[in-house]
């Protein structure tokens, strides 16, 4: 496995040399969303999760949510119009995120330079003001108004597919 282009401090270089505003915090490791509650709570703005998926024609998704959104992986597909839906494997992970299993974020989609991955958002975090994310890393947590996120993803040619999820709950 080669080294993603970007890791967390080049990550946060490259933020501050597009004029994107970041707040980063440090913490220890999270690695689920139901962790790490105590660390959410001091800082503002959505929480988020991640899932990294595949479908059976080996097509590439990440779904971005607030961490409360239910996502029901058995009907997802159908939202958002994939095949049946697996996770993603480490391997695949890290060569078109550039993250390991913990650690998956919607600011991976830098290191998707192929434009292998669709990148799916739910409608509630596309709402929210202010969106929290880690820097590749799970130690840490950064912080980006929406404006800044949306101008994160074209300058990193990803166009959002924005669905519902709450719909199929």
């Amino acid at each position: 496995m080669t080294d993603p282009a970007f890791n967390r401090s080049r990550l946060l270089d490259w933020f501050a040399e597009q004029g994107l505003g970041a707040v980063t915090h440090d913490h220890p490791p999270v690695f689920r969303v139901e962790e790490g509650h105590e660390i959410k709570a001091a800082m503002p703005g959505a929480h988020t999760k991640n899932l990294f998926l595949k479908d059976k024609k080996q097509r590439l998704w990440l779904i971005s949510a607030r961490q409360d959104t239910v996502i029901d992986l058995k009907s997802a597909h159908r939202l958002i119009g994939a095949d049946r839906l697996s996770f993603g494997n480490e391997t695949l992970m890290m060569e078109t995120l550039g993250v390991r299993p913990g650690s998956v974020t919607a600011f991976g989609l830098i290191n998707d330079t192929d434009r292998r991955v669709t990148f799916v958002l739910d409608h509630r975090l596309a709402e929210a003001d202010l969106v929290n994310f880690h820097p590749l890393t799970n130690t840490a947590t950064t912080a980006m108004t929406q404006t800044d996120f949306r101008r994160f993803l074209t300058l990193v040619d990803h166009d959002p597919l924005i669905i519902d999820f709450s719909a199929s709950a």
